[in-house]
């Protein structure tokens, strides 16, 4: 036990948001007619501190699934907790259909109620060449008026920026990344104004 408690720490001080993905390498994308902007502008991109390279392989993001935690609102809703980097998709009758690891940004949107705006099968970044992602739900705004939303880990060149393993930790400008598989679903099930909470 005092062995993987000591690897779990090792891992959790080596993959801080940080680690994960490089500040320059975790922008976010546009609507696909590039009219709007869908995260915050670089100079918008926080501090981020140098991590060895040594960094371990992270195996799993979270041996428990959290609880929907109290006060997330009522009725048919996505609920986004930012600390917890985690997602869950909540039916009419107040039953978690669904939950997934996610990887945003720290405080990012302000938590409060927010309503499904558009959707886009396929976007890009306004700011940086060639990153592109998938399944596009954007919900509110960001701190430089980008759009913000649910969408699939962005790939730079083809090349996917974080694993689905790095799911759970802070990562990005002001986008929540998912698996694809839950970012489809809830692609499908989110309508034009379905309420997103997010939770601090």
């Amino acid at each position: 036990m005092k062995h993987r408690l000591t690897i779990a720490l090792c891992v959790a001080a080596l993959c801080s948001p940080a680690g994960v993905v490089s500040a320059r390498s975790t922008q976010d994308g546009s609507t696909s007619d590039g009219t709007s902007q869908d995260s915050g502008s670089p100079s918008a991109t926080p501090e981020v501190r140098t991590v060895p390279s040594l960094s371990p392989t992270i195996t799993e993001t979270r041996r428990f699934t959290p609880n929907l935690p109290r006060k997330s609102g009522e009725g048919r809703r996505v609920v986004y907790s930012n600390s917890l980097q985690w997602v869950w998709v909540v039916d009419k009758n107040e039953a978690v259909i669904r939950s997934m690891p996610v990887s945003g940004r720290r405080g990012v949107p302000t938590p409060g109620e927010y309503a499904v705006t558009t959707k886009s099968p396929w976007s890009f970044s306004l700011d940086f060449e060639g990153v592109t992602f998938r399944w596009m739900t954007r919900f509110a705004l960001g701190p430089d008026g980008g759009n913000i939303g649910f969408h699939e880990i962005p790939r730079k060149d083809g090349k996917a920026m974080q694993t689905y393993n790095q799911l759970g930790w802070f990562a990005g400008s002001g986008c929540v990344r998912m698996a694809t598989e839950d970012v489809k679903f809830i692609y499908r099930w989110a309508t034009s104004g379905t309420k997103v909470i997010v939770l601090r």
